[in-house]
């Protein structure tokens, strides 16, 4: 299963995936948290980028495309198969909205990805207006590198908003860490019981006992 956590800079999405990770693990589940950009080869680059200054539009596309393509190969893909909950903190729904705001097609940038990138299960959206995202940034001692830029961050929060999936949920990231962390965690287990799967991802019928 796939659970994707997105939102604009200061949504509380690292803190989240800390608490819906620790609460899944124990109820059983073996979570595989993550985030993107990576810290391989073209996540360095594209986190490098900052803080030295943005790339172009279009080289810094191909970055995240190629980061993102590595992910998918090497962590994903191999944990869903062993039937892991992936997290992450960030996806192609992050590149769509930024590359969008820089003037790039967010819905070309989505479609690109999906025929590589497997679907979540289910999309949280923690969403929060760019001032109160501003504010939690220098809250919380660091200041604004370039993908935090105001006027960016309502953009992207814009087109956010436009993207429509069955699988996404908008959650106001206002509320408390529990209250977020308890829907979430209610959600997957919804999911898991609807393809039969116990909490621990178990089928009713498996005792867990090897032959």
């Amino acid at each position: 299963m796939l659970l994707v956590f997105e939102g604009i800079d200061g949504v509380g999405k690292s803190t989240q995936i800390r608490a819906v990770s620790e609460a899944l693990r124990v109820l059983g589940i073996e979570v595989v948290a993550s985030k993107e950009p990576t810290d391989g080869p073209f996540g360095r680059r594209l986190r490098a980028s900052a803080t030295t200054g943005r790339l172009d539009p279009a080289e810094e596309l191909e970055l995240f495309m190629a980061d993102r393509r590595e992910h998918v190969a090497r962590l994903i893909l191999p944990s869903l198969a062993r039937g892991a909950v992936v997290i992450l903190d960030r996806y192609y729904f992050s590149t769509a909205a930024y590359q969008g705001a820089r003037g790039l097609s967010w819905e070309a940038i989505l479609a690109a990805n999906e025929e590589f990138a497997p679907e979540p299960d289910l999309l949280v959206w923690l969403d929060l207006p760019p001032d109160a995202s501003m504010e939690r940034i220098r809250a919380r001692g660091d200041g604004a590198n370039e993908f935090e830029r105001a006027n960016l961050l309502e953009a992207s929060r814009r087109i956010f908003a436009s993207i429509s999936k069955p699988y996404l949920r908008r959650m106001d990231a206002t509320q408390s860490v529990e209250a977020i962390r308890d829907t979430v965690v209610g959600e997957v287990r919804q999911l898991l019981g609807a393809r039969g799967l116990h909490a621990d991802g178990r089928k009713p019928t498996d005792t867990g006992a090897s032959i």
